[in-house]
């Protein structure tokens, strides 16, 4: 049995499909913190088990017959550090095999702000004496494409990148990579640094997105602090905003490009291109 926490998040669901291709839906397990929330997931046949981070006693349930767990990370700024190792313990309780934890590129030496929770995670699961795999997950594609819609009302995208790059690839492909562990073998105790084939700045970004929606579009960078104060203005939570503009800001220093082709490699095809991801996100 698999359980996927985070299963009604973006890439959870993602993770829940890839799964869905390999195993029976009755050996799949969506964690999900609000039951009544996840009916598209149990229409796919899955089973459903409460799983809140802050109430231990629905990870064992949930966790209760487990032989591998998917822990996506929260996206609760503050609080995942204890979140994460709430699971990781009844994942040990529970007498899990294997827990595939999905991190960020090269977390080990990343000077990103988001790094340290998942170093965190990281050195707590290596000393729970847990089998696990690292999936070190690059940038997120639809980190960009999912705001192009503001972007293309205002003929620019905003960021602090400078001409750093990015080796985004989509939620698609890095569900897919966790599912290729889960349901592999010999992936006891591997790192692996996820990325796209390709790498890209903002402004090859901005130019894509013109060549498809044929109309003007420019990248604007700016200071970080300025950046940021631009994505309080959109109405971002404030540790997102912070977020958003130090990983631009890292970017600009290399932190979000890689050479790696463990991505690739896992799924067996080409990572998701820009273009691809430009031309489903304007839908032309």
């Amino acid at each position: 049995m698999i359980v996927v926490t985070g299963a009604t998040g973006k890439l959870g669901q993602h993770v829940i499909h890839e799964l869905l291709k390999k195993v029976p839906a009755a050996q799949i397990v969506a964690a999900v913190r609000s039951i009544e929330k996840a009916s598209e997931l149990a229409a796919l046949g899955v089973q459903l088990r409460e799983a809140d981070y802050t109430k231990p006693a629905t990870l064992a349930t949930a966790f209760a017959g487990a032989q591998k767990v998917v822990l996506i990370s929260s996206n609760e700024v503050g609080a995942r550090i204890p979140q994460h190792q709430a699971v990781i313990d009844a994942s040990k309780a529970a007498g899990v095999k294997l827990l595939a934890y999905t991190s960020l590129l090269r977390a080990d030496t990343s000077t990103l702000a988001l790094a340290v929770d998942h170093l965190a995670t990281e050195s707590y699961l290596r000393s729970s004496g847990l089998s696990f795999v690292l999936l070190r997950n690059g940038w997120y594609l639809e980190n960009h494409t999912e705001a192009l819609g503001s972007a293309l009302q205002h003929g620019a995208i905003l960021g602090a990148a400078k001409d750093g790059r990015f080796s985004a690839a989509s939620r698609a492909d890095y569900a897919a990579a966790a599912a290729a562990v889960l349901t592999g073998e010999g992936h006891e105790n591997k790192v692996y640094e996820l990325a796209g084939d390709k790498s890209y700045s903002l402004t090859e970004l901005a130019a894509e997105v013109s060549n498809v929606a044929k109309a003007p579009m420019i990248y604007q960078n700016l200071p970080p602090n300025e950046y940021e104060a631009a994505l309080l203005g959109f109405g971002l939570p404030a540790p997102v905003a912070g977020i958003l503009a130090d990983s631009d800001a890292g970017a600009a220093t290399g932190e979000l490009e890689s050479k790696a082709s463990d991505l690739h490699d896992l799924i067996g095809r080409p990572t998701t291109s820009l273009a691809q991801a430009v031309t489903e996100a304007i839908g032309r």
